[in-house]
């Protein structure tokens, strides 16, 4: 597929029906800065771009999940291969889903009145028998389409809030008492806690060491199964560089305007629920103010960003059937159920596979609060594994134990702090047996960075205590995929001395250059979101500036894009 096509795909799976509303929490909760929190990931889908969509064009893979047998050898590699499969495509897969029908469940119930099962009935009735039938070709087609509705719908909304007489345009929202302190695109030095929580812990450790479905380090997921479909490895790398500017530089002010803007109306919980009594008392959180703010649109543009946030439903619940169900029917059914399973039968394990994981993640969204709560489950959940995902291309030492320790004593340490008593030791809180605050021996803030640390101590040991991988599955992994770099070195000479052929001579080391268009990269779309930012709020001098170095860093990233380019046969 073409790298336009399918870069509309990865932008419309990531708007989703949760997606406005976790901005609209996080912007009332933390300001504007608080969505460094994801604005960080940004670093890791530049990374994608430009060093890891050639590597996974090369690897030939079916599904990211394939990768783990060609990477690794032996049972080991097979176990892994398959608790990958149903731990990503099932687990992480229903927790992601739960957390976008959360969002469809709140817009049901303030814009239509309906009660939460309604929704899940009908929402998610109509999205399963789509996405069973037409397959990852539907999914992708209509993602293009829904793209272009969710779009519209969003921009729509946006300008009418914050032109309803009770706002009065721009230049009253962002001089309002309510929303002047929310403004700041950094958080405040004075907040010590508040500005090592939502920008240093993002950018110095998260990005790099959370797996999160859409910014996974080293690329997987969806985004890896968009890029394999490409044509060729230059359509893969545009597909996701146009990708991030969208879903960065582009997409999040529209939802930003109106979460500013439902703080003129609705200041706090109380007024959304003295608004809309009928709401769930389970169900109240500040997530809420963005359908609370939809209800103020006329009939014409209420339908079309009614119909926006459907499509931003479909488009990432059939996104998460297609790609969970492709890992159960290629990387567990038939490699370990049925390996001469028809294609008929693996189509219909398939479809089987699409309602399961519909129903069960719809189940789990009816015992969910608010979209936050999800968002730093799967965070907590994932920290400390996403730098194996990164080395493992260019450290020929990682091996599946690695792999397995990480994944686990993540998973093991997280529930440990999240569910027991240890984490009130730690990092204190609200004893909820007793009602009282306890004082913990570290900082809250140092909660994540405690499980990435641990666990990477954990898998760094175990892959020093166990034997690296066969000669010959390192060999074939080299070959196919040229990772290239100093981490292959100890492998490319013993495959001289055993006079084996590995290193395509064609093939140039392009990493140092990938990043460093990272990095280029980065600075021109944080500069083009802070730019739009500052162009709303009205400060022109500043977003001349920034809209100066856009300019500049595009025009010396298509020179070294010309560069990366020429390394690509």
């Amino acid at each position: 597929m073409p790298w336009w096509l399918l870069g509309l795909s990865m932008v419309a799976t990531t708007f989703s029906t949760d997606t406005p509303n976790l901005v609209t929490d996080i912007v009332r909760t933390n300001g504007v800065s608080g969505n460094w929190v994801w604005w960080a990931f940004l670093i890791t889908g530049l990374l994608t771009v430009f060093v890891y969509a050639k590597l996974w064009r090369k690897s030939n893979v079916s599904t990211d999940i394939e990768f783990y047998e060609l990477r690794y050898g032996g049972k080991p590699a097979k176990f892994l291969r398959g608790f990958r499969a149903v731990y990503l495509g099932v687990v992480f897969n229903i927790l992601a889903m739960s957390g976008v029908t959360l969002a469809a469940i709140k817009i049901g119930q303030i814009m239509l009145g309906l009660s939460p099962l309604e929704t899940v009935g009908y929402a998610g009735l109509v999205t399963v028998v789509f996405s069973a039938v037409g397959g990852f070709k539907g999914v992708v087609y209509t993602d293009f389409i829904l793209f272009f509705v969710a779009m519209v719908g969003g921009i729509g909304a946006a300008y009418y809030c914050v032109n309803l007489p009770e706002i009065g345009g721009v230049a009253n929202l962002v001089s309002h008492e309510n929303v002047i302190d929310k403004l700041s695109i950094l958080p405040s030095f004075d907040n010590k806690e508040l500005f090592i929580t939502v920008l240093i812990i993002p950018l110095a450790v998260q990005w790099w060491s959370a797996w999160y479905p859409g910014a996974e380090p080293g690329g997987g997921g969806y985004i890896a199964q968009r890029m394999l479909a490409a044509k060729n490895e230059n359509h893969a790398i545009g597909a996701t560089f146009f990708f991030n500017i969208m879903h960065y530089a582009l997409r999040p002010w529209p939802w930003i305007i109106v979460a500013l803007s439902s703080l003129v109306l609705f200041p706090d919980i109380a007024s959304i629920h003295e608004a809309f009594p009928n709401v769930a008392e389970d169900k109240l959180g500040h997530d809420l103010a963005y359908s609370a703010m939809l209800t103020k649109l006329p009939a014409g543009l209420l339908g079309l960003v009614l119909a926006s946030l459907i499509a931003a439903y479909m488009s990432t619940i059939s996104t998460h059937l297609n790609w969970g169900s492709s890992y159960v029917v290629y990387d567990f059914y038939a490699r370990y159920i049925e390996k001469d399973a028809s294609q008929k039968r693996l189509v219909a394990v398939g479809r089987l596979s699409t309602v399961l994981l519909m129903v069960v993640s719809a189940a789990i969204a009816l015992l969910l609060t608010n979209a936050l709560q999800i968002f730093d489950y799967i965070l907590t959940f994932g920290a400390g594994t996403g730098l194996i995902f990164i080395l493992r291309w260019f450290w020929w030492r990682i091996n599946a134990w690695s792999e397995i320790a990480a994944m686990f004593s993540s998973g093991i340490i997280s529930l440990l702090i999240n569910l027991t008593p240890l984490g009130l030791v730690l990092f204190g809180g609200l004893d909820e047996t007793t009602s009282e605050t306890v004082v913990g021996l570290m900082p809250a803030w140092a909660k994540y960075p405690f499980v990435v640390l641990v666990t990477t101590v954990i898998w760094v040991a175990v892959t020093f205590l166990t034997r690296p991988e066969k000669n010959s599955t390192l060999f074939n992994f080299y070959k196919r995929t040229q990772p290239g770099g100093p981490g292959w070195d100890k492998v490319v000479g013993e495959a001289v001395t055993e006079g084996e052929d590995i290193v395509d001579a064609r093939e140039k080391w392009s990493v140092p250059s990938g990043i460093l268009a990272m990095l280029l990269g980065c600075v021109v779309i944080y500069s083009a979101l802070f730019a739009t930012g500052y162009w709303i709020y009205g400060k022109q001098t500043m977003a001349i500036v920034l809209t100066i170095v856009v300019l500049i860093g595009s025009y010396l990233l298509s020179k070294l894009w010309k560069k990366i380019k020429a390394t690509i046969f």
